[in-house]
Order: structure tokens, then sequence, then C-alpha cells
């Protein structure tokens, strides 16, 4: 039986920004889908849609309008939880995936914590997985101790085991696709291992779920938080998905309307899951776009989708390894890498690469990636990355070799 293949072409012709030209006039190379994915026809129309047709609040109007909108909005839901297996009533929408995190954080943390306590993170974490921990240790008197990073950029989980035998670790919080090494991190392994130590356990799969079959039940993780706007779908929407009786014992994160059951001058009850985490009128159009974005990828296929990535990535790998003096980090094997591909060159700087290439219509990412512990256990101060996704042809991962060729032709250095 053959194997589906993506077409990326025909993607791409349902992305209306990558038809427009790049501000140098050349055609649009769009290489940074690792801070923000384009949108295809399906979202917008589906977000166009609800504003034009059905938009009200949701959950309160008995009005016919009013119940409209709230189906399509709990459409949105029911798409997401299905996309990653996980219950309707334990998935729970927020802004996006810090705001996930520091619910978690603030939800559960800040009530579990005490002095002496450990969290446990990793030196390959986003900020949003670092931050959170370290404001909620400050108020409880627990710390955070972080897993480095060793050689190919991968996870020293000895490490982790040594931490988890001899401290008392209450929570592994950890990424599952690093968004400066690509490392795909064997978060089963990683949460079955907290598990056993009676530790609690937190994926971050916003590099993940848009790029690979992902479920929350394969990943084995207490509570796993990815965005809506790396997976096609729109900003201010972010997901935390995570097993209904273990947030049922969780109080809110945020008070206000929609999230109540009752409030008396004496104090409040809490609304069922898992109105009980969104207080306030919800992303409404955004939880609509979202829900268009997940029926789009599976109408792709994830293992479609996974597949084009490893063959752009394999492509990508060599493309960077042919450039004099570059350094590539994170794993060398596609197989055991998502899309993000950092990189630098000795001769120039990471902001004046992103600039030159651009200067060719191609556009990637210069800077610290929001990983400044990463950054400093490199021992660099920033690095470019190109990341590609479900629009993307090998063209785009040519044309940034022969941008890369031409930045340092026009820098002298060839």
């Amino acid at each position: 039986m053959t194997e589906a293949r993506l077409d990326s072409l025909a993607v791409r012709a349902d992305v209306p920004i990558l038809a427009r030209p790049s501000a140098s006039g050349r055609p649009l190379v769009y290489l940074d889908s690792a801070a923000t994915s384009q949108k295809p026809m399906p979202v917008l129309d589906a977000m166009d849609d609800y504003y034009r047709a059905a938009n009200a609040n949701v959950h309160r109007g008995v009005y016919a309008l009013a119940a409209e909108a709230t189906e399509r909005f709990e459409q949105g839901r029911a798409d997401v939880a299905r996309f990653v297996g996980s219950r309707p009533e334990g998935t729970v929408f927020a802004k996006n995936a810090t705001e996930a995190v520091n619910l978690v954080a603030y939800a559960w943390g800040l009530r579990h914590l005490t002095a002496g306590d450990v969290v446990v993170v990793t030196e390959m974490e986003h900020h949003s997985n670092i931050v959170p921990w370290q404001i909620v240790a400050g108020l409880t008197g627990a710390r955070v101790e972080f897993v480095p990073v060793v050689d190919d950029g991968v996870l020293d989980l000895a490490v982790l085991r040594d931490l988890l035998a001899t401290e008392p670790v209450k929570m592994v919080a950890v990424v599952h696709v690093s968004n400066v090494l690509g490392t795909i991190n064997p978060v089963a392994d990683i949460t079955r291992m907290a598990r056993d130590a009676g530790a609690r356990s937190l994926v971050d799969a916003s590099q993940s779920v848009p790029h690979m079959p992902v479920s929350l039940a394969a990943t084995g993780a207490d509570a796993m938080v990815f965005t809506g706007h790396k997976m096609l779908g729109p900003t201010g929407i972010g997901v935390l998905a995570a097993d209904p009786a273990w947030l049922d014992g969780l109080e809110p994160f945020l008070g206000g309307g929609e999230m109540i059951s009752d409030v008396r001058r004496e104090g409040s009850t809490w609304a069922d899951l898992p109105h009980k985490f969104e207080a306030g009128t919800p992303p409404i159009a955004e939880a609509v776009g979202l829900g268009a974005a997940v029926r789009y990828l599976e109408g792709l296929g994830m293992d479609a989708v996974r597949a084009h990535e490893v063959e752009l990535t394999t492509r990508l790998l060599a493309v960077l390894g042919g450039v004099e003096d570059a350094t590539v980090y994170g794993p060398r094997d596609p197989a055991r890498r998502g899309s993000p591909v950092s990189f630098s060159l000795p001769d120039l700087h990471p902001h004046d690469i992103a600039q030159l290439v651009d200067r060719e219509g191609v556009c990637v990412r210069a800077g610290h990636h929001c990983a400044k512990p990463l950054m400093r256990a490199l021992g660099v101060p920033a690095t470019t990355r190109a990341s590609t996704y479900v629009y993307n042809t090998a063209d785009d991962v040519d044309a940034l070799g022969a941008a890369l060729a031409s930045a340092r032709a026009f820098m002298g250095r060839v």
C-alpha cells in the first residue's frame, strides 16, 4: 500500500498570504512556522462566517442566535479534543499555551507545592515553561531544577533519574519538541519516570501537535498544552488537555463570569468543567477557527504531515551542511527531530543573517527564541532558525541556501 503524500502545492494554494510578494518584491518564502503558522482559507472562512452569521455570546443567551454561537464554539472544542484524544470536559481553552502553563502552575502548583519541594524543567524549555514555575516556586518556597542538554541536543535523562530518586520532586515539566533544537524528547518515558516517583507531569506540545500524531494518552502526561496559532489556527487561543478527574480537583486560576455556579456574599461555587477554568467571554471566533484548522489537518492526515516534515528537514539539514562553517544545533537524524532547525555562522550575527536573507524574500527567525538558558548552554547569544510546515516545498529550502550564499557574498565573505 502506497503511503499517502502531502500535496504542499495544493496546501500553498489554500493560504492566501503566500501569494503576496515579499517586501523586496521577490516571491515570499516563509520559513518561520515555529513562531506562527500561516492560515488557510477554510480557517479564515470559518471565522468570517461566525462573525457575519452567528455572532453572539456563548452559554448565556436563550435565543436562537446565541444557541448557534454556542454550538459552533463547542464544536471547536469537540474537534480539538478528538484531535489530541482528550475528553471535551478536560479540554480547556486559554489565550495561548503560555496561559495554559500558568493555569497549571497556579491552579495546581500554588496549592500543592510547599517549601523544599522541587519542580523539574529542562534546559531546552521555552520561557513559558520556566518562568511560571519560577514565580510559583518563589511564592511557595519550592525550587526549580534543570535537566541539562548534552551532545547532539538531547536531554541527560540520568540527571532526571537522579533528581527523582534523591529530591522531593512534585512536577516534571518538559517540552515535547524543542523550538530551537528540534529535538523530539521521549516524553512517554519521562512522564512514566515522574509517575513512578510520585510526581505530576506537564508536556508542552506546542511544536509537536501541529506536526505529528500526538495524543494525551500517548504522552502519559497529567497535562498537555499547545497553541492554536502554530497549527494553522488563529492567535488568541491555546489549549490545556488533561484528565478531567485531576482538573476537577484543582481550584480556578482566574475568577469572574462564566466560571461560577453561584455567587453569594459569603462566597462562590464553581461551574462544571471545562468552564470552571474559562473565566469571562471566551475566544469564540478563535475556537471556531481552531476547529476548522483541526479539520484541515485531519484532511491532510497527520502521518502525511509528519512524513512531509521529515523530507523537508532532511533537505534543510543537507543545505545547511553545505554552508561553509555553519554550525547546526540539535540531532542530525531527521527522524529524531521536528521542524525547527537552528544554525549559526561564525562571521555573521543571526540578526544580520535574517535581514540579509529577507532581501531575497526568505523569512527566518533570529534571536534567543525565548530560550535563554539553552542559549547559554550552547555558548551563543542567539541563533538563526528556519522552520517548515505543510505549505513549504523543497524549493523553499533551496531558496534559503541560495539566500545564505547571497548574504555571504554581500558581506564580502565568499
